[in-house]
This record gives structure tokens, C-alpha cells and sequence, in this order.
């Protein structure tokens, strides 16, 4: 798995709540058996009319954000199903981070991804930044105003920079264990391979026991 280090990308926004995994990418694609090939059909059936031409109307397709590599979206996103083919759509069509807002409603506090989907985008190198709403609302706005506005994500300092004409900036949280994972490129494997002088010896001393 690849180091996330600090970036500097476009971004594009996608102002839509609640978007599920079946959105992200739909099931008909979810039979291969390969982990490749899934970016181009992120968001498949709001990108592309039925006719499988590029839908005009759909943000995703506008030129402004082309190669956009920091989606911005509204809150709860990546509920549904536990499928990581969702992560790998995302970061194959060469998205990096991902933003959204925790909201309150009704004295409930709605995250701003889904717990299984956060989990998956860990342990494939995606980042989930998570805002409040006021944060997120002025990202759209800023967005809306700037054509091509670009943002830096530092995950060591865990701040968004927005590259205005007053820079903005928003500072995020982010688990240390979760930090520590994506600075370093640490799958599950790299963080087992972290202990691997204790596993041996373990496994020496396991193994004189049973030779007895």
C-alpha cells in the first residue's frame, strides 16, 4: 500500500446525501474476480444515459473536474452494503481523499461515512476527512465560486488547505492508529510484518514445545 503524503489536487463536489455502495458501484459490476477496472464505472448509473453516452448533467462529467483527484460530498456517505469494490471504484477513478460532514438532526448526530465503508477506504489507502456542515457548506461555495479551485490535504498536520485568494484552511481528526497506517503504507500485512521478531520467536518456542 502506498504512503499517503501530503497532496495538492482539484477538487470536485457531488452534493448529494446518503449515497450508498449500490451507487458507488453498482452490482452488476461487483462478478469479477480481479480488483481492477472498477474507476470507470464509478457512479455508473447517474454518469452515463441510457444510450451509455456521458450524462452532461451529472457533476462528475463536467470538464471543471476533470482528473479531480478530492471528492466532496454531503453526509452518511458510503452506507448500504459492506462491498469494498466501493473503495476500489473510488480510488481507481483517481480519487485520493474523500470529504463529508458530520451533521446533527434531532438531537442525532448522522456521521459523515458509514462505519464499514470508513474501514475499507483505511485499508486501501483512501482517505475519509470528516467536517462539520458549516466546514463542508463553505468548501461548495468556495468551489461554486472558484473555477478549478485546488485544495493541499497535509495528513501529518491533518489540515485541508483551500488554495483561494485568502487561503482557507480546516483542520480534521483522524485516529492515530489509522494516521500511522496510511503515513507509513501499512496494509494489514505490513502491520503484522511490524512484529515479526516477536512472531519468530514465538513461533521457535511454540515449536520446541511440541518437538517435546
Amino acid at each position: 500500500m502506498e504512503p499517503f503524503k501530503s497532496f495538492r489536487g482539484l477538487i470536485a463536489t457531488l452534493d448529494r446525501a446518503n449515497i450508498d455502495t449500490d451507487q458507488i458501484i453498482p452490482k452488476q459490476f461487483l462478478k469479477s474476480i480481479k480488483r481492477t477496472g472498477y474507476g470507470e464505472n464509478l457512479f455508473f448509473d447517474w454518469r452515463y444515459l441510457p444510450d451509455g453516452k456521458p450524462d452532461p448533467k451529472f457533476p462528475l462529467n463536467e470538464p471543471r473536474f476533470k482528473d479531480a483527484t478530492i471528492l466532496v460530498v454531503r453526509n452518511n456517505f458510503g452506507c448500504g452494503s459492506s462491498r469494498e469494490h466501493a473503495v476500489w471504484a473510488i480510488a481507481q477513478y483517481g480519487f485520493k481523499a474523500v470529504i463529508a460532514p458530520w451533521v446533527e438532526r434531532g438531537g442525532t448526530r448522522i456521521p459523515g461515512f458509514a462505519d464499514i465503508f470508513k474501514n475499507n477506504c483505511v485499508k486501501n489507502s483512501l482517505l475519509t476527512i470528516e467536517l462539520s456542515e458549516a466546514e463542508v457548506e463553505e468548501i461548495f461555495q468556495m468551489v461554486a465560486r472558484y473555477s478549478g479551485l485546488q485544495a493541499t490535504i497535509n495528513l501529518d498536520e491533518q489540515r485541508v488547505t483551500l488554495h483561494t485568494a485568502e487561503e482557507i484552511s480546516f483542520h480534521f481528526e483522524v485516529d492515530p492508529a489509522v494516521k500511522e497506517r496510511l503515513v507509513h503504507g501499512l496494509d494489514d500485512i505490513g502491520l503484522t510484518l511490524k512484529h515479526e521478531e516477536k512472531i519468530a520467536t514465538f513461533e521457535t518456542r511454540h515449536n520446541s514445545q511440541i518437538s517435546l
